[in-house]
């Protein structure tokens, strides 16, 4: 797109179905080096990304020719595919329908990239339903608790 400049960053948030404790940290690096081929292939950058055992954080610099929703359901899709094929469970392995995306300036990008690479000293202090509800006040998202995350704390 000639003449089109842009500066959009997202943080994008989404949990493991049932928000059961399925991705091991053994296995974390691994799968975030996937979601990343996912997300380099779809022309994006990749700013920040944790995979905690119960969701992901995943921060991107995305271009105006791409849906967010697109984006997700195909790192979803494949990362769900991946963990599947490898067998890390028994069982079969899903993320939980939808997901957050949240908006940030220029700015904002090392508070985020920090924020996001210290998941596991903020869930000493906060669970993810707490994180994620401040999430939604903060960008005074309306929301029904009917159609959040299932929230097993």
């Amino acid at each position: 797109m000639a003449n089109t400049y842009t500066q959009i960053y997202i943080q994008i948030i989404f949990a493991v179905k049932g928000r059961l404790r399925l991705i091991p940290q053994n296995n974390k690096e691994e799968l975030q080096k996937y979601i990343t081929g996912i997300i380099t292939n779809r022309k994006q950058k990749l700013l920040a990304i944790n995979c905690m055992p119960d969701h992901t954080h995943v921060f991107v610099g995305v271009k105006p020719n791409i849906c967010i929703s697109d984006l997700v359901r195909d790192i979803k899709s494949g990362s769900s595919k991946f963990i599947n094929e490898k067998q890390w469970i028994r069982s079969k392995f899903e993320w939980q329908e939808g997901f957050g995306a949240f908006s940030y300036a220029h700015s904002q990008l090392t508070s985020v990239i920090n924020y996001i690479n210290n998941q596991e000293q903020h869930h000493r202090k906060k669970t993810f339903r707490e994180e994620y509800f401040e999430f939604l006040e903060k960008f005074k998202i309306d929301y029904n608790d009917k159609y959040l995350f299932e929230f097993v704390d």
